[in-house]
């Protein structure tokens, strides 16, 4: 083989780390553990450093060849690099591809694969678009060279930009307030949507450039983004008016003050819970929208239900004489059902042992009939996560999960037909009959609802696994079930080191 002429056709430049990816994917440590703060070491360059551990290269000179010969990659004889990677291509160096996609904040957080899909298509575009060259989603020697480059750039967009990415950071900014109206979300980067980027920047502490780049676009989605719409701390009439409303459908426990005081936030939370939106706490657009819809859900808890709005119920059955204060645990059992039993039916209600609006209207209005006694039971409500009302279980939970095996991964998606990977989840758990609001991958780090699991060693069939970006459903025997960017679909896969690696908690739903 002349390598002269290998050299300039096949592997020049990226193409030889490419084959190198290739030659040594098995060996090389995942880039995947490093934060998206960190890219002075490419991916590139860790495979290179690493294959030099395994096997010494000659480096290149002015006047010799990088390699002495060829006949040290066998990999290259039997699997070739394809002198241009598009949709369909499957490879061992597409892994490589996706893990910089990622890194760079092209492609959602996931265990990178061998296959180039819809999903790694669509990042390869929207890499393209922003680096001036031709957008059509083939990964030739050109778009290889960019993304592996050193100076490659971080995912970044600013006026003028149109795409579904935009449209992404549009419904995004809207949730939070920065953008006024739905109207607004078009897909197209203009002079609403710059203001909009600008004023999340000055609200929290950014540079104010109007762009969407690294910084921007990790504060969107993180846990501690300030947003532009009522929240505690503030008195209005608009307040009043969403008080008097979570009121009627049962979910506020107080009297309505204009005041979004800690009774408000539990509130909005449990009806954000209850109507499919992201339980923030915060009265933003949609949660307006919602709750004065016509088709706001009202509040109803029973079996299984945990959190601040349980304590909240417990506190006035136990004001009421029809439970003790040992059983206000936050957990909603067999005991705090008997309770509101006997309070439905001393106060002429239907005892159903569920707290819907008729009951909640009733233990929080006026006029209410005690027990008499201070009982309420010697048994405490203590389960944590073990008992569902309608629930199946982890065999149901798995049987769920498995049915939706090969539907589309789309970003933001909820069932029944498409997903992403924290949609999953959310229509898994809900079908599971396990009432679950739903949660970006990053609100499951905290979600506080069930039995926490520290320890990947620890994991067991049926839990939650939350990775850095990412989760999926625990399955047992070494495997994951979730909805893979990467994969372009709902898969099930072994629980490799990259899950190990990425490990942050896990989550028992059933005890």
């Amino acid at each position: 083989m002349n390598i002269d002429k290998y050299w300039n056709k096949r592997i020049a430049g990226p193409f030889f780390i490419a084959a190198v990816a290739a030659a040594c994917l098995s060996a090389c440590s995942s880039e995947s553990t490093e934060s998206k703060e960190t890219l002075t070491a490419t991916p590139a360059a860790a495979i290179v450093s690493e294959a030099k551990k395994e096997q010494p290269l000659t480096l290149l000179t002015p006047g010799g060849f990088l390699l002495p010969s060829l006949d040290d990659v066998p990999e290259l004889k039997e699997n070739p690099i394809p002198e241009f990677l598009r949709n369909g291509v499957e490879h061992p160096i597409i892994a490589s591809l996706q893990e910089r996609l990622m890194n760079l904040g092209f492609m959602d957080n996931d265990e990178p694969t061998n296959y180039f899909g819809n999903v790694t298509e669509a990042a390869v575009k929207t890499y393209q678009r922003q680096n001036e060259l031709v957008q059509d989603g083939i990964v030739g020697p050109e778009t290889l060279n960019s993304i592996m480059s050193p100076s490659a750039k971080y995912y970044a967009v600013a006026k003028g930009v149109q795409g579904d990415d935009i449209t992404r950071i549009q419904n995004r900014l809207y949730e939070l307030g920065y953008l006024a109206n739905a109207d607004q979300v078009t897909g197209s980067f203009g002079d609403e949507t710059e203001a909009a980027v600008m004023k999340l920047q000055e609200v929290n502490g950014l540079n104010v450039d109007g762009k969407v780049g690294r910084q921007t676009i990790n504060l969107l989605y993180s846990e501690e983004i300030r947003p532009n719409y009522l929240s505690y701390g503030e008195k209005s009439e608009v307040v009043l008016a969403c008080q008097q409303r979570l009121k009627t459908l049962g979910y506020l426990m107080t009297e309505p003050d204009g005041a979004y005081g800690n009774d408000t936030v539990a509130a909005v939370k449990q009806f954000q819970s209850r109507n499919d939106l992201v339980v923030d706490g915060f009265l933003g657009p949609s949660t307006r929208i919602a709750l004065n819809s016509s088709g706001a859900q009202p509040n109803g808890m029973g079996l299984g239900e945990q959190g601040d709005s349980v304590i909240k119920i417990q506190q006035l059955l136990n004001k009421y004489g029809y439970l003790s204060k040992g059983n206000i645990t936050g957990y909603y059992g067999e005991v705090t059902e008997k309770a509101v039993k006997a309070f439905q039916s001393r106060n002429g209600l239907s005892s159903d042992g569920a707290v819907g609006q008729m009951t909640m209207n009733k233990l929080t209005g006026s006029g209410v009939k005690s027990a008499g006694t201070s009982g309420g039971g010697s048994a405490n409500d203590s389960g944590k996560g073990g008992t569902v009302k309608g629930g199946s279980g982890v065999s149901g939970l798995l049987s769920i999960a498995r049915s939706k095996l090969g539907s589309p991964y789309v970003w933001g998606s909820k069932g029944p037909g498409s997903f992403d990977c924290s949609g999953f989840i959310y229509w898994s758990l809900n079908q599971a009959g396990v009432r679950q609001s739903y949660l970006t991958s990053s609100g499951w780090r905290s979600v506080g609802k069930y039995t926490k699991i520290s320890s990947f060693g620890s994991l067991q069939a049926g839990d939650i696994i939350v990775v850095s970006g990412h989760v999926g459903i625990v399955a047992g025997g070494g495997k994951v079930i979730d909805a893979s960017s990467s994969n372009g679909r709902v898969v099930e896969r072994s629980l490799s080191s990259w899950w190990s690696n990425n490990f942050i908690c896990g989550w028992r739903i059933f005890g």
